[in-house]
């Protein structure tokens, strides 16, 4: 089940996978790829199976077949370092470059990936507005109105009857959304962390379901025990 979201008047539809999409403007939201995130991790002595930007890449695909969308907007963090595109598998390679060529693709450049990428070029910005909307990887401080950002991503702990949930969200207010990472080694940042203070009084998380996305209102966000937090990376 896929759930509406509405940010400074503009619908989104909010997909368990962790995409947006944007359908007046036929455009599909990503955030956070991280592609290479675990060959990175094996060149510096910590080995992790070497299938997460393949992991990555199936649900890019799935999405683009469920959409079929006009545009592709990646919020930054697509690449985990500025060696990730010559690390990646040639099929991998491949797979991108075809999923490239089914849409308009743009770029939004992070912190990991400051600069455009050469062998996966496509049109690159710091920061873009479509309509009400302004998209950019790292959210501003204070009033945004119409901001989609990456960067943070949001994890919400849930505590009901015993029973303990921990799931990427998308972090919502009225008038900004910060997307989850969709990396499939990417950690996550509990919402009622202080970084998120200057966007959000009380932030709604649009919890990600194995079928759905669910909101949990602010009240029954929990923050994380002691040991608890994972990281950004």
């Amino acid at each position: 089940m896929n759930a509406v979201i509405t940010i400074n008047g503009e619908a989104l539809t909010s997909d368990p996978l962790g995409a947006a999409y944007w359908p007046r403007e036929r455009a599909l939201i990503v955030s956070d790829l991280h592609f290479e995130k675990g060959s990175s991790f094996a060149a510096r002595g910590v080995m992790l199976p070497p299938y997460d930007t393949r992991t990555t890449l199936m649900r890019l695909a799935a999405l683009m077949r469920k959409y079929r969308p006009a545009r592709v907007i990646s919020l930054g963090d697509a690449f985990h370092d500025a060696e990730a595109e010559s690390r990646m598998d040639d099929e991998d390679a491949a797979r991108l470059e075809r999923l490239m060529g089914e849409a308009d693709w743009l770029w939004i450049l992070g912190n990991h990936d400051p600069e455009p990428p050469a062998r996966f070029a496509a049109a690159c910005e710091i920061e873009t507005r479509i309509g009400a909307l302004t998209f950019r990887h790292e959210p501003k401080p204070g009033a945004a109105p119409g901001e989609i950002a990456g960067h943070l991503h949001p994890c919400a702990r849930v505590v009901s009857e015993g029973r303990t949930l921990r799931r990427r969200c998308f972090a919502v207010g009225a008038e900004r959304m910060v997307m989850p990472a969709m990396g499939a080694y990417t950690g996550g940042l509990n919402v009622r962390d202080a970084a998120f203070a200057p966007l959000f009084d009380a932030p709604t998380a649009w919890v990600m379901g194995a079928d759905g996305v669910y909101p949990i209102a602010a009240a029954r966000l929990a923050p994380d025990v002691s040991g608890a937090a994972r990281a950004r990376a």
